[in-house]
């Protein structure tokens, strides 16, 4: 048997080793290319899925597809621009019932005191009125489970006291006047919001509208104020939009619509997707030729600024106060088969003349919503119109000159310095010490306070005393807002009215608050000078 062949085996094992090595060289760019053998299609690869599988079966620790889902979307998102969101099924209702005018709940209005669910206000003809829930309930216990003194977050009471109209919950309250906690099962039943927190004639021919939002049920609401302002007289308006972060688009057009002639442009916004699409007035308006003024502040955005803007524009009416946010990116919202949603920008707002509402951004979206708070804290007041400089200069037909740039830059401009007169006053109201300290007081005095029984006789009796006035400053000096005399003196007058007004806020609303706050509001006099 002849055995040489057997010499020559580790030569050619050699020899295709080689051979494979060098014809795979050729053949893997083949097989990656698009027109290779085996080539894969590219254009249909589902990159992320892949990523999100391999994530979920070799990951160091246990997650989940749908989370990993989540962050990919929110991720995404969050790169594209600072109001593209994503928002969860659990979080769907909470994000859009503000934007529908209401929601399915137990109808009350609530804060967390000292780590308790406090009862603000009941609202009436509500499913907890009906139960007998009164302002200054603390609600201790949600279904059995105890609720006080775990520092339970106002999202968390909210999630745990909402929900589908005809469901039950069973509220433990805790109430001074009762020895025992009081056990009440509530019905959930349709809740309506306001827009409108208060309406009243300011003086005896000028209205007084303030619109905290804008929501599906926004303009009828206001048509409905309107109405009722001048059955008593109004011949002049003031529209009160400061902390007005905006909401339903069609509110605000439907608005602008009722103070403006046939056919005049009120907004349009278009995207790199979306043609052109405009807003403009019809011959519907009831209010044409009433004198307006519009009130905004930093923290006017949206729909705020389409208002505004297109009064502005239009040269209808005169817009007192600071420059607004410059939110004008238009979200579209999606929702997906699991409930979740997604709201995708998909054009900019645009006034009458041509500017961008939308103010320039980066990826560092903390800073975007940062640098206004920053400003209006620390004195760096906004440019006002005179002096603000910017390349993007609109003149309207009337020929007043309006500036780009993001927001909308009031025609009168009011400081936030000059508003709050002493940074000592300025702390007291964003420490929340005011705030804190009148809910306290009105709720160990709430049966004297009800001796007053309406708005009105609070308004013309009750007084803040100089024991009460000191009282205040221990507290919030207790609280961390250290004791400035200066400032105490400088705005004595103002801290001693919103205190006031705060007071009675708790026990009669806001019939209380607003004509005792407003006298003294820099931005509110100056529109009424413009009015006179």
């Amino acid at each position: 048997m002849n055995k040489r062949p057997y010499i020559y085996l580790p030569i050619f094992f050699a020899l295709v080793l080689i051979a494979g090595i060098f014809l795979g060289t050729f053949l893997i760019p083949a097989l990656n290319s698009k027109n290779g053998i085996f080539s894969i299609d590219y254009k249909h690869y589902d990159k992320v899925n892949d990523v999100i599988n391999y994530i979920e079966e070799q990951y160091v620790d246990s997650t989940t597809q749908s989370t990993l889902e989540e962050l990919a979307i929110n991720g995404l998102l969050q790169r594209l621009d600072p109001h593209s969101v994503y928002i969860s099924a659990a979080d769907f209702n909470e994000a859009n019932d503000p934007l529908k005018g209401n929601f399915d709940g137990i109808g009350v209005q609530f804060r967390i005191i000292r780590d308790s669910i406090t009862i603000i206000s009941v609202i009436p003809g509500g499913p907890s009125e009906q139960e007998g829930v009164l302002g200054g309930d603390r609600i201790v216990s949600i279904d059995g489970k105890n609720v006080a003194g775990i520092k339970i977050t106002n999202d968390d009471a909210i999630k745990q006291l909402k929900g589908p109209g005809g469901t039950t919950v069973k509220v433990g309250i805790y109430r001074k006047s009762q020895r025992k906690k009081l056990q009440l099962t509530i019905t959930r039943g349709n809740i309506p919001t306001s827009s409108i927190d208060f309406a009243y004639m300011a003086t005896p021919t000028v209205g007084y509208i303030k619109i905290s939002r804008f929501a599906g049920n926004t303009a009828e609401e206001f048509i409905q104020a309107v109405t009722g302002l001048q059955q008593k007289g109004m011949k002049k308006i003031m529209i009160d939009l400061r902390g007005n972060g905006g909401g339903v688009m069609d509110a605000a057009v439907d608005i602008a619509d009722e103070f403006l002639p046939d056919k005049r442009l009120i907004v349009y916004m278009e995207g790199y997707h979306r043609k052109k699409q405009s807003f403009f007035a019809t011959s519907e308006g009831s209010m044409e030729n009433t004198p307006l003024v519009i009130m905004i502040d930093e923290f006017s955005a949206s729909a705020s600024e389409i208002l505004a803007g297109a009064i502005q524009d239009n040269d209808r009416g005169i817009i007192v106060g600071r420059r607004t946010f410059g939110k004008g990116l238009v979200q579209e919202q999606i929702q997906l088969p699991d409930q979740s949603a997604i709201r995708l920008t998909v054009a900019r707002y645009h006034t009458p003349t041509g500017r961008c509402i939308q103010k320039p951004y980066t990826e560092d979206y903390e800073k975007y919503y940062a640098d206004f708070y920053k400003q209006f804290l620390t004195d760096e007041e906004y440019i006002d119109s005179l002096n603000f400089v910017d390349t993007t200069r609109y003149v309207t037909a009337a020929g007043k000159v309006v500036y780009g740039g993001g927001g909308i830059m009031p025609d009168l401009y009011v400081s936030a310095k000059s508003e709050f007169s002493s940074n000592y006053y300025k702390s007291l109201l964003y420490k929340g010490s005011i705030i804190d300290f009148a809910f306290d007081f009105a709720d160990r005095h709430r049966a004297q306070m009800l001796a007053y029984k309406n708005a009105e006789g609070f308004l013309k009796n009750f007084q803040v005393s100089a024991a009460l006035f000191e009282e205040l400053l221990a507290y919030a000096e207790k609280s961390g807002v250290i004791r400035d005399p200066a400032g105490i003196r400088t705005s004595e007058t103002l801290i001693k009215s919103e205190l006031k007004a705060q007071i009675g806020r708790v026990i009669f609303d806001d019939a209380a608050f607003y004509p005792e706050i407003l006298p003294s509001d820099k931005v509110f006099q100056k529109g009424l000078e413009v009015l006179k």
